[in-house]
């Protein structure tokens, strides 16, 4: 099973110039290690941060990018519309519990970001609502993976229902000029995701 890194989610609030709140990472484990998560959950995360990784260098303010990478889902509810309203929330309570509200009107605009509904974003705010998109460009094999698990997240709506609303978001999706809004990160990824999302509205139209 994937697991997180205690001595990251550590290392990262030292940057910030704390420590972690007392029962975060704990917190963390129990959000997205949820019996419900299957695909917003733990791997999700590490995907991300792995991202990250390797496309560090694209981050103006690497340490608050990272934490919103680690908080973005941390509330997500499938019956709910605000889960990232609510991620950025707690972000914030963290922030303070750690005396670094300082920064928490920037995570709170990064978490934001992942609702996918606007472009013209800053840097770190392109930067990771990109990372948390990079799923749509998986070969067509992790793509499937990836609808299952979607699929399996919204088990309780019948499947017409999943099937026209799933749709819709596609379209939504896909009627943006770029997915992608950093343009090393779009050369490489807008390609194969368009085609993905192409493929599978294909699947979920009336024949």
């Amino acid at each position: 099973m994937p697991a997180f890194d205690p001595q990251r989610w550590e290392s990262l609030w030292r940057q910030l110039g704390s420590t972690p709140p007392p029962g975060s990472f704990a917190a963390l484990e129990r959000h997205y290690g949820g019996a419900d998560r299957h695909y917003h959950g733990t791997q999700h995360i590490l995907a991300c941060l792995a991202h990250l990784d390797r496309l560090r260098d694209l981050a103006r303010h690497p340490a608050q990018v990272e934490l919103a990478l680690w908080l973005h889902d941390v509330i997500y509810d499938t019956r709910r519309q605000d889960n990232e309203a609510a991620s950025a929330q707690l972000a914030r309570e963290w922030l303070a519990d750690a005396g670094l509200d300082r920064h928490g009107d920037a995570l709170q605009a990064l978490i934001l970001a992942t609702c996918h509904q606007a472009g013209g974003l800053a840097e770190d705010a392109a930067l990771v609502a990109d990372i948390d998109l990079s799923i749509l460009a998986s070969t067509p094999p992790v793509y499937a993976q990836y609808q299952a698990a979607v699929r399996r997240e919204y088990a309780w709506v019948p499947e017409a229902l999943f099937n026209a609303g799933r749709a819709k978001v596609l379209r939504q999706l896909l009627d943006q000029p770029q997915l992608y809004q950093l343009p090393s990160l779009r050369q490489d990824w807008e390609a194969p995701a368009r085609k993905n999302l192409e493929d599978e509205l294909r699947t979920l139209l009336p024949a």
